[in-house]
């Protein structure tokens, strides 16, 4: 099992430093899901909601939330984030909406956190635009599907 790595001799959270790395190209891809009432699934896909365009805002909220990830998450490193692709696919057979983020950056540390990031505030915003129809709706499954780039190279989940 891998050393963690955000905890000193001490066992003091700190920052990693990673001013040895190797700048490279990183990419990240996470996923999730928000499963609801098909009613709900219609109302969001015939663009009924009082709201607005849902999964428009929402697809939105997921880059914004990528790019303010190391304000969200005490220990993230700032990174130079060079592209945030968020997607929000309507699922009859959930029923509900697949989230699927792409993150990419070239630096020394990789972009996971902004990926999960990106899709965890999509789902969450998801939900508040359409929670005042549905409180029931679930998030969920939200992982890390693929990496690369680095020194551990690539991951993808089974």
């Amino acid at each position: 099992m891998a050393e963690l790595t955000h905890f000193d001799g001490k066992g003091d959270a700190h920052m990693v430093d990673v001013s040895d790395k190797d700048v490279t190209s990183r990419t990240a891809v996470a996923a999730g899901h928000v499963k609801m009432l098909p009613e709900t699934l219609e109302m969001i896909t015939q663009g009924r909601a009082k709201k607005g365009d849902v999964l428009g805002v929402a697809r939105l909220a997921g880059i914004m939330g990528a790019k303010k990830t190391p304000d969200l998450i005490p220990l993230c490193h700032p990174l130079p984030v060079t592209k945030v692709a968020v997607e929000l696919t309507p699922d009859p057979a959930l029923p509900g909406v697949q989230i699927e983020a792409t993150v990419k950056t070239t630096g020394q540390t990789g972009v996971e956190m902004e990926a999960l990031t990106a899709v965890s505030v999509a789902a969450l915003t998801l939900y508040d635009m359409v929670k005042a129809v549905e409180k029931s709706m679930q998030i969920g499954d939200i992982r890390l599907v693929m990496k690369e780039g680095g020194k551990s190279g690539r991951y993808e989940a089974s």
